[in-house]
This record gives structure tokens, C-alpha cells and sequence, in this order.
């Protein structure tokens, strides 16, 4: 295993190196913002924040030509990916004018656009936001959600990558046990 000290003389790539070896979704964040322009931009920072409220969170970075209108909408959109939408995650991973010229999309909560045919929807309005060094961290309370069932889009080391499920006995008792100490 490597180590590396974070000196102020090390290189930042051994961080998102190391970061990167925490496997996480793959979620589309839209907006509408208030002059009616629609952004988006891939993220794997989503994470649950709690359930009573319904809370959510992501972080964004501060040098994203799209801050600006995430912070100002009050609003936003978290579309989770399926294992076959590695071409969603680039095409808004990617700078471009609009992201979703020619792609289908409703209107969410606030205006924000909801992706056809994703793992999950969480509809929001943003309830904070956080200093985090070089990035802005948006809690958003969730107001609306959808689901079904399918193959997660997960993005480990780099690289774009699909879950093999283990034996489920373990991980069923460990998931109920976590989620019923929640409440």
C-alpha cells in the first residue's frame, strides 16, 4: 500500500488517487436557473444525509462554470445512473454549451430536469450550503422521489464499473439493522 504524507509538497493527483478507491454511483445534478437556463453536471459526491428530514448532499467545485446557477435556483435534481448510462455521465462530464440538447428530459421540483429511464430521482430544494475548501457543499431537502429497480452505474478507480452481488444473507441483515437504528 502506498502512503504519501499531505505536506503542501505532495501531488493533489495522490489524494483523488486515494479517493478513488472508494467506489460510489454515478448521479447526474440539473438546475434550472432563474433566467431559465438548464445545467447540469455528473457528480459522484451525492450522499444521504438523514431521514427525518429528508436530506441529501453533494459538493461542487468552486471553479465550475455551473456554481453560479446551482447556487442562485435554490433547486436541483439528483438523477442516479444505470449501468448503462456511461454515456449520460460523459456527455455531462464534458464542457459543453448545452448538455441537453437532444436528450429527452420532464420538469422536476423548481424546474430542474429529470433524466428518462434512471435508477432514482431525488427532487430538491437546497436547504444550505457549506464552505469545503475548494469545493461549495449543497444540503438539499428532498421533496420528491422516484425508484425502480436495476444496475447502479458505479465509478471506482477511474473507471466506470457494474456491482457483483455477494451471498445476501450478510448484507440484508447488516443493511435492516443499519437503516432500523436509523429511525
Amino acid at each position: 500500500m502506498k502512503q504519501v504524507v499531505l505536506d503542501g509538497s505532495h501531488d493533489p493527483r495522490e489524494l483523488r488517487n486515494a479517493l478513488g478507491r472508494f467506489p460510489t454511483g454515478v448521479t447526474v445534478i440539473t438546475t434550472r436557473t432563474p433566467s431559465g437556463k438548464l445545467e447540469g453536471l455528473t457528480a459522484n459526491s451525492f450522499a444521504a444525509l438523514s431521514l427525518d428530514p429528508p436530506l441529501v448532499l453533494w459538493s461542487l467545485g468552486r471553479k465550475s462554470a455551473s456554481l453560479r446557477g446551482f447556487v442562485e435556483s435554490g433547486h436541483f435534481a439528483i438523477n442516479v445512473l444505470r449501468s448503462r448510462q456511461a454515456d449520460i455521465s460523459h456527455r455531462f462530464a464534458t464542457p459543453r454549451e448545452n448538455k441537453f440538447e437532444g436528450l429527452a428530459h420532464a420538469a422536476g421540483f423548481g424546474g430542474s430536469p429529470l433524466l428518462p429511464d434512471v435508477l432514482a430521482t431525488f427532487e430538491c430544494e437546497t436547504a444550505s450550503t457549506v464552505e469545503g475548501g475548494d469545493h461549495l457543499l449543497f444540503v438539499g431537502r428532498v421533496h420528491r422521489i422516484a425508484y425502480g429497480d436495476g444496475e447502479p452505474l458505479i465509478f471506482n478507480a477511474g473507471r466506470y464499473c457494474t456491482s457483483l452481488p455477494l451471498r445476501d444473507g450478510f448484507a440484508r441483515s447488516d443493511l435492516d439493522g443499519i437503516w432500523d437504528g436509523l429511525g
